[in-house]
């Protein structure tokens, strides 16, 4: 019964010395971390998604273009990424088309670069702490390791006090020492499925954001 207790995960972790009890809550404030952006993400993308596909249905059913603009240039109505995209664009087309002087080449130039802009802020706003979830997933197993290691050391420097080294003597430590390294897995794993799911998720809408801009170019052409 005594060397199950000793041998519970709370009294593996309370008993553990100050360098590994530092690591464990370093690695479970980050596995809290990536866990909160990860479900932050994950309702992020949902949304994108849904809003892409809405706005995508309704323009290319034959919605006006002139309608669509002046409910996206609402500003007490939040539109969905593709929509300010477009929102941007048609701006532009329309400053421009209104001057006499500018010539139709000038026009469709600039509301390219207008979507173009457009479309790297909504990819970096996309991509939003992607890049923590990835220093997350590649650096927590070696925290994790960093405690198992210095654990070890120190159970086996307890040993130098003990005439006979035992199982008993040694599991404790040995023990105290991995939960390190299974907290650090525990955090990087789910980390990096997150990352390359929604790196993969984020590259699908930003192809169907360009494939956008290069149809609604060529329908802006024929306007211009």
């Amino acid at each position: 019964m005594k060397l199950t207790a000793d041998l519970s995960l709370l009294a593996l972790i309370t008993g553990a010395s100050l360098i590994v009890q530092l690591v464990l809550a370093l690695l479970l404030f980050l596995s809290l971390w990536s866990w909160w952006q990860i479900f932050q993400k994950m309702f992020v993308l949902n949304r994108a998604l849904k809003e892409t596909n809405a706005f995508e249905d309704e323009f290319w059913n034959g919605a006006d273009l002139n309608a669509l603009f002046t409910r996206a240039s609402q500003k007490q109505r939040v539109s969905g990424a593709l929509e300010r995209i477009f929102e941007a664009g048609f701006r532009e087309f329309a400053k421009h088309k209104r001057q006499a002087s500018t010539t139709a080449d000038a026009v469709m130039d600039s509301s390219r670069r207008a979507m173009r802009a457009a479309y790297q802020r909504e990819l970096d706003a996309l991509e939003a702490n992607l890049s923590g979830l990835a220093t997350v997933g590649s650096v927590s197993p070696y925290i994790g390791l960093l405690g198992t290691v210095w654990g070890i050391m120190n159970a086996f420097r307890g040993l130098s006090n003990v005439g006979q080294a035992t199982l008993a003597h040694v599991a404790p430590g040995i023990a105290e020492a991995l939960i390190a390294t299974a907290i650090g897995l525990f955090a990087a794993i789910p980390a990096v499925v997150a990352y390359n799911r929604y790196t993969h998720d984020i590259d699908r809408l930003a192809t169907r954001f360009e494939t956008f801009i290069e149809e609604f170019s060529n329908i802006l052409q024929r306007q211009a």
